[in-house]
């Protein structure tokens, strides 16, 4: 066996920060390899964490080694390319002081640091502390790489007046509207915060949830949470599109993270939108959307393909060859009836059709079990980034809601709106901004 084929020749990213250099001796011990990534985050400040991945765009960082940046201009896991896993959880706040959530979100940066590196919550936490204590990391990603790990934090609108912050809160973070067909759980919708962890490898991704939902006990509990796999959405140009579990392509045109122009006008929120904090930052629409499989299976492909407005092998738009041709809204067919139907999903949603609005798709397929009835339990998990939902969401969620034909086949059951702050500079943590201002 080769020197490149031992198993000591690569060091486990849980024991090594990403920035070590390569030893140029011997290989570093387990022990020693802690040691050194430690060192920077056992201090008692948040501002000793800084020293992981530096980079100027924790958002738009592509992976080294399974480590995606965590800080940056950005916050990561918006248009990051999207990774295959999804566990995201909505929390509420069981205080009204502000200075035990700001405590919460001290830690839960420095855990969530350490986790997207490929790190346990604290040095030696799974294994390494008093063994007549609860270990301080639950230890299922031990030995695991960090699959692109990616955290993302969200404050939803009902924190401001919980914490006394009503004036620091942005007109934009409004609950949506009701929309034609909702049947929506109160149980599985809002939230007064958010976090959205995405990785490559689902144990990954759960694990760090579970880690911060552990460490809020007695200042958050949690209100609702989904698993999401297969995304349904492309957020770079290098990737290939999905399908949703209807067998379609999803997302053909969705914004791309090599498109900063048109994601600073559609995602992005300006100096000037709202409260100086937002800067930088962005909107995170929620939506948990079944989908009736079993109707939808039983519909003709011919049906499926007009509902829709693409073929479903190619999902290349009606009347055109490839995925990516441009979709020609003016086209009749023979009979003169449009040859994209007039309620075809592509219409509705596309920009043409609502005035140039486009929003970042980051969705996920889903299967939650079934539901007593002998039918699935599945559908899309929905997750928008845009810069207004009220400007961009809204009037594209009513189009479809009164029009799309597609909406016989879904049921929304769950909604929420979270602001997502800019990323984090050195020393700063989730929330700080508004806390400061």
């Amino acid at each position: 066996m080769s020197d490149q084929d031992t198993p000591q020749a690569t060091p486990n990213p849980r024991t090594a920060a990403p920035s070590d250099p390569e030893p140029s001796g011997p290989r570093l011990s387990r022990r020693r390899l802690f040691g050194v990534a430690g060192a920077g985050v056992a201090l008692a400040g948040v501002g000793a964490a800084a020293g992981y991945a530096a980079g100027s765009s924790a958002g738009s960082a592509a992976a080294r080694d399974g480590v995606v940046a965590f800080r940056g201009d950005r916050q990561a896991g918006i248009i990051t390319p999207a990774q295959g896993r999804l566990h995201f959880v909505a929390l509420d706040v069981t205080t009204p002081d502000p200075a035990a959530v700001r405590r919460l979100l001290q830690r839960w940066t420095l855990a969530a640091e350490r986790m997207t590196a490929g790190l346990e919550t604290t040095e030696g936490g799974a294994v390494g502390g008093n063994v007549q204590a609860p270990p301080a990391d639950t230890g299922e990603a031990l030995g695991l790489a960090a699959s692109s790990l990616t955290l993302t934090f969200g404050i939803g609108a009902s924190l401001f007046a919980k914490l006394g912050l009503d004036a620091q809160r942005p007109a934009a973070l409004a609950d949506l509207p009701a929309f034609t067909g909702d049947k929506l759980d109160p149980a599985r919708s809002g939230g007064d915060l958010c976090i959205q962890a995405c990785a490559d490898d689902p144990q990954v991704a759960v694990h760090a949830v579970r880690n911060l939902v552990r460490m809020g006990f007695g200042t958050t509990s949690v209100r609702w949470s989904q698993l999401g796999f297969g995304r349904t959405s492309s957020t770079s140009t290098a990737q290939t599109t999905p399908r949703n579990l209807f067998g379609f392509k999803d997302g053909t045109n969705n914004l791309k993270a090599e498109e900063p122009a048109e994601l600073d006008r559609h995602v992005w929120v300006q100096p000037g939108d709202g409260p100086d904090w937002m800067a930088g930052g962005s909107y995170l629409v929620a939506r948990r959307i079944r989908m009736h499989i079993e109707i939808w299976d039983r519909t003709s492909l011919s049906e499926q393909e007009i509902i829709v407005g693409r073929t479903k092998g190619e999902g290349a738009p009606l009347g055109r060859a490839a995925e990516f041709d441009t979709a020609d809204f003016s086209a009749k067919g023979a009979d003169g009836e449009p040859v994209i139907a007039t309620e075809a999903h592509i219409r509705l949603a596309s920009a043409e059709s609502l005035g140039g609005v486009k929003i970042l798709r980051r969705g996920y397929n889903f299967v939650d079990g079934t539901d007593g009835q002998g039918h699935l339990d599945a559908g899309l998990f929905f997750i928008a980034f845009v810069r207004d939902p009220a400007t961009q969401f809204v009037p594209m969620q009513r189009a479809l809601s009164t029009k799309d034909v597609m909406m016989e086949y879904l049921e929304h059951t769950g909604s929420a709106v979270f602001a997502c702050p800019p990323g984090l500079g050195p020393g700063s943590y989730w929330g700080q901004a508004l806390f400061d201002a």
